[in-house]
């Protein structure tokens, strides 16, 4: 095979990355599209020359408009889709927000309606069924301190 037939079998999915943001009663932070019918966590694609990180950080800032330390990778999430190609998703631990944080929430108004805390329970009838479980993996990483690894938003073999 030559390089250029190798390169072609090469997957090039596109990456994501979000946060995991909870008030004082550990509810988890979910935030209403404009152009989704489901609730979703604060994040977006990482664009060129930008680690996933980076892009949770930057992705925070733009649609809640305040910048809260965001730590530790909880989730990577093998997502692959038909129409839109493999994606690779990273979920990062954003902690418990403070008062403060809660109070300078500045919703980017073309993008995101509204936003609220839930419990986690509630989230199957909240947004869609492979997000629900990559949310209830993080939180699950977040309290057990570890890093979950999922494909299609589900631990393979499971």
């Amino acid at each position: 095979m030559s390089d250029n037939e190798h390169e072609a079998n090469m997957a090039h999915p596109r990456m994501a990355a979000g946060a995991l943001f909870f008030d004082d009663a550990d509810r988890v932070l979910l935030v209403e599209p404009t152009y989704k019918n489901y609730l979703d966590i604060p994040g977006g694609y990482v664009e060129r020359g930008e680690s996933p990180l980076q892009a949770c950080v930057r992705e925070v800032r733009e649609e809640l408009g305040i910048t809260p330390p965001i730590s530790r990778l909880l989730v990577v999430d093998w997502a692959p889709n038909p129409g839109e190609g493999d994606k690779v998703l990273f979920l990062f631990n954003g902690g418990t927000l403070s008062a403060g944080d809660r109070e300078r929430i500045q919703l980017q108004a073309e993008e995101l309606r509204g936003f609220g805390f839930h419990q986690a329970e509630a989230l199957p009838e909240l947004t869609i069924p492979r997000l629900a479980r990559r949310i209830t993996a993080g939180i699950n990483a977040r309290a057990k301190s570890h890093v979950a690894y999922l494909e299609h938003g589900s631990t393979p073999g499971q």
